[in-house]
Formats: structure tokens, C-alpha cells, sequence
């Protein structure tokens, strides 16, 4: 029997939370469905190419029985029950279905023409649906950030209070790194071949056989059926099945993807923490049975859960591929794509919802500020003639006062200090503008702007329409 990615999903839950649209490209249904695909365009292309025990009455009968109807998984089930063979249980199905083409469905292939084909063709399709999703998000996010551009607020390095950002500045770090699993997706998907028509080990002998040893026209057979189906890339050789590294190049961007969701998710976790910023928080949701005052950042806790994940996947695609001897074993292999897709649909809502508290952000930067404000006050009483060491000395000695008091559990009394001091009397009416916190971020809106111009445009181009039927 024949195992391929979707013999394992992944688990009930990833299924029944994944978006309709993959949740259905996954499905049994469409999965025999590309089967039935299949062996129509083989059978095409081998009457277009004189074999001519293909009819056209066949491939007709063939063309109005794509779709499966419950009998047909019926049959097919009793079939696998008494065969152990899932593809040879379709393909007796399909004969039962369009018993004009009986005989011909399958003609000289493999199994793996339908499975592996039938994998390639559907993780292709899934990447698309990825990409948009992911196309999705990094809009929302930019919005965001051209929102928040200069809104100051504390930068931390360490998790330790540092030089000040922005709110949207900060929403750029998290864009770029978007931006890299766009664009590595988006190689992994164009760089998916078609395994093709290669018979039962690659070598097509069984094609050979059927063209009567006319080398070239097995060759044409090979590209016209991978034309039918709209790819650029013929796998040049095989043995049964494509080559498993195939998984690797598709898993390794989207378990590294894994790791920006769930960076993404952490930030967002610290910042709910310091209630600066949360994810979205329905009007009736119960952050907790017993605390009824929390409002708990689920939705990025269960980004870090899938993710976690998510990034291991990769070794089970290394491990898979190491292990596949000589022309093919028959090892169990799945590939995340439910997953990705619920990640995406979390951070989606959530960048949707996100929602900023100034007032809270601007009493963490009044803590602060005082103290980054210090070489501004040193400079400030330089120009007016003062010597910068005595002056270094000075505020350093309020600055130790004012941070005893903050761990005291007081507010931050520096500035109310350097103004009662006498030594800073020559700045006491420059004070003010010296702590104004849009002085302290720097070039941060103009990046965020750049940007988002330069950087996440272009990259969302191609997915243009898309955004625009979201913003109706």
C-alpha cells in the first residue's frame, strides 16, 4: 500500500482549525479527485502520441467522472479492504465509474505516478494559499507600524529598559523577517518539480514497452503530461517516488517561519505583560475561571504552542529523506502545511486587533527617561560653559538618589532633583525640551516609512488583488 503526506495530517485538531480552503486541498476528496486528474492526462497524452487503445470515448467517459460520489468511495473501500492497496482500489473504482476506459486508466504507470504526482501538485497549490495568507499579515502588520510610526516607546535589549523606539519601528523587525519567509516560500514553491512519468524504479521501461521502444516519444509523453499540469520543472530522473529532499527545501522555510511567528508571539506576550499592548480580547471572553481581572494573550500563547511545532518538522523531513534506500522505502513523511496555515490565520487576527495603550507606554518612558536623559543635560550644561566632569559628577550623584527611590517602590524623581539643585540652574528652563521623548528616537519614523516603501511594497505587488478584495 502506498503512504503519502496525507496518510499522517498531522493531528484532528490541526485539521479541524485549519482555514476551509486547506483544510479541503488536504482532504481525501480532492486528493482522489488529482488522482482522477491524472490518470486523464496520462491517457490524453498517450493518444495524442498513437497509442490507440485510447478512445476518445474513454477519456470523455473519463473527463465526467473526476469528481468522486459516495459510491465511489465505497467502492474504492471495500476494494482497499480486500486488495491492501489504495491506488490500485481507486483505479478499479474509476474503471467501475467510466467502464469505457476500464482498461486503459493507469496505463503503464506506477503507483507513484498518482501519489507522488498527485503530493507534489497539492503541496504546490498549499504554498500559494500560504503565500497569500502570509501576504495577508504583513500588510495588517505595515499598517500598523505606519500607524504607530512615532509613537515613542521604551526599546529593550535584555529585556532591560534601553534607548527609546517607536511602537512602529519596533512592528518593522517583525516585517522583515516576514518579508525572508515570503520571499523562501515563495523559491520553495517555484522550485517544486514534476516527478513525471518514470515508471517503476525511473527508468520508464514500462513506457518503452508501450511505445514500442521509441525513446523520444516516452520523452514527450514524460513533458506533455507535465505541461498539462502547468509546471516549468520535470524532475530530469527519479527512482519510484521524487526525491524526499524535495520535503526538505518545502519544510525548512516554513519551520523557519515558525520561529518569526513565534518570536513575533513572545514580543507580544512581553508587552501584554507591561499592558502596552495587546492582542485582541473579545468583549465577553474569561481570561480566567478564578482571576476575572485577566486578560490572558491566548491567542499568541497557542502561536508559540503550534509553533514550537512547526520548527522541529524540518528534522522529520532530514531524517525521512536519509532513510529512503535505493530507489524508494515506503517510510511514513507529512509535511506541516494545516499548521503554517493556523499560525498564519492566529497572527492574522491579531495583527487585525492589536490594540496600543499610549498613556501606559509614556508612564514607562517617564521612569526612564530621566535617566537617558543624563549626556543631554551634561551637553546642555556644557555649551552654557560648565565643565562636563563636574557636571557628570553631579548627576550622578541625583541619578543613584532617584534610582534608590524607583526600587523604593517612588516614582522616578530625577528632574524634579537636577531642578531643585543649583548647580543645573543655568538649564532649569531648558529641562523640559531636553526629556521631550520625540527627541529620543531618532531616525525611527523615517525608516519605518522607507521601509515600508522600498521593502514591503514591492513585495506585497504580486499580491494586490488579494489585499484589495480584503479591504471590501
Amino acid at each position: 500500500m502506498s503512504t503519502g503526506i496525507h496518510d499522517r495530517y498531522e493531528s484532528p485538531l490541526t485539521s479541524r482549525y485549519a482555514s476551509p480552503e486547506m483544510a479541503a486541498l488536504f482532504s481525501p476528496a480532492n486528493r482522489f479527485y488529482i488522482w482522477r486528474q491524472l490518470w486523464l492526462n496520462l491517457a490524453k497524452a498517450e493518444k495524442e502520441l498513437g497509442i490507440k487503445g485510447v478512445t476518445d470515448e474513454a477519456i470523455e467517459e473519463m473527463e465526467a467522472h473526476l469528481t468522486l460520489t459516495n459510491e465511489d468511495f465505497e467502492t474504492a473501500k471495500i476494494e482497499e479492504k480486500r486488495r491492501r492497496h489504495d491506488v490500485m482500489a481507486h483505479v478499479y473504482a474509476f474503471g467501475q465509474a467510466a467502464p469505457k476506459a476500464a482498461g486503459i486508466i493507469h496505463l503503464g504507470a506506477t503507483s507513484c505516478y498518482v501519489t507522488d504526482n498527485g503530493d507534489l501538485i497539492i503541496l504546490r497549490k498549499g504554498l500559494d494559499l500560504l503565500l497569500d495568507k502570509l501576504a495577508r499579515v504583513i500588510h495588517q502588520l505595515s499598517r500598523f507600524a505606519h500607524e504607530y510610526k512615532s509613537l515613542p516607546t521604551l526599546g529593550f535589549t535584555h529585556f532591560q529598559p534601553a534607548q527609546l523606539t517607536t511602537v512602529g519601528k519596533r512592528a518593522t523587525l517583525w516585517i522583515q523577517e516576514l518579508l525572508w519567509d515570503l520571499r523562501n516560500i515563495t523559491r520553495a514553491r517555484n522550485d517544486i518539480g514534476f516527478r513525471g512519468v518514470k515508471g517503476t524504479t525511473g527508468t520508464q521501461a514500462s513506457f518503452l514497452s508501450l511505445f514500442d521502444g521509441d525513446h523520444d516519444k516516452v520523452e514527450a509523453l514524460d513533458a506533455r503530461v507535465c505541461e498539462l499540469f502547468g509546471f516549468k520543472i520535470l524532475y530530469p530522473v527519479t527512482g519510484q517516488t521524487y526525491s524526499r529532499k524535495v520535503d526538505i527545501d518545502i519544510l525548512n522555510p516554513l519551520s523557519s517561519f515558525g520561529a518569526t511567528a513565534h518570536k513575533i508571539a513572545t514580543d507580544l506576550r512581553l508587552l501584554a505583560n507591561l499592558k502596552e499592548i495587546e492582542e485582541p480580547f473579545e468583549k465577553d471572553q474569561i481570561g480566567s475561571s478564578a482571576m476575572a481581572y485577566k486578560r490572558n494573550p491566548m491567542r499568541c500563547e497557542r502561536v508559540c504552542s503550534l509553533s514550537r511545532h512547526l520548527m522541529v518538522l524540518a528534522q522529520d523531513a532530514l531524517m525521512t529523506n536519509s532513510v529512503q534506500w535505493l530507489e524508494r522505502t515506503l517510510d511514513d513523511r507529512f509535511v506541516s502545511f494545516l499548521t503554517t496555515d493556523i499560525v498564519l490565520s492566529l497572527l492574522q487576527n491579531i495583527s487585525e486587533g492589536l490594540v496600543v495603550y499610549p498613556q501606559v507606554i509614556q508612564h514607562h518612558i517617564s521612569q526612564e527617561l530621566p535617566f537617558m536623559a543624563t549626556e543631554n543635560i551634561i551637553m546642555a550644561v556644557t555649551k552654557k560653559g560648565g565643565d562636563r566632569q563636574e557636571c557628570h559628577e553631579n548627576i550622578r550623584v541625583l541619578s543613584h538618589l532617584a534610582a534608590k527611590a524607583v526600587k523604593e517602590g517612588k516614582e522616578n524623581d530625577l528632574i524634579e532633583r537636577i531642578k531643585k539643585t543649583e548647580y543645573f540652574k543655568c538649564i532649569h528652563d531648558e529641562i523640559d525640551s531636553l526629556l521631550d521623548p520625540s527627541t529620543f528616537i531618532g531616525r525611527a519614523p523615517q525608516q519605518v516609512d522607507k521601509f515600508i516603501k522600498e521593502h514591503v511594497n514591492p513585495a506585497l505587488e504580486p499580491y494586490s488583488e488579494i489585499l484589495k478584495q480584503d479591504k471590501h
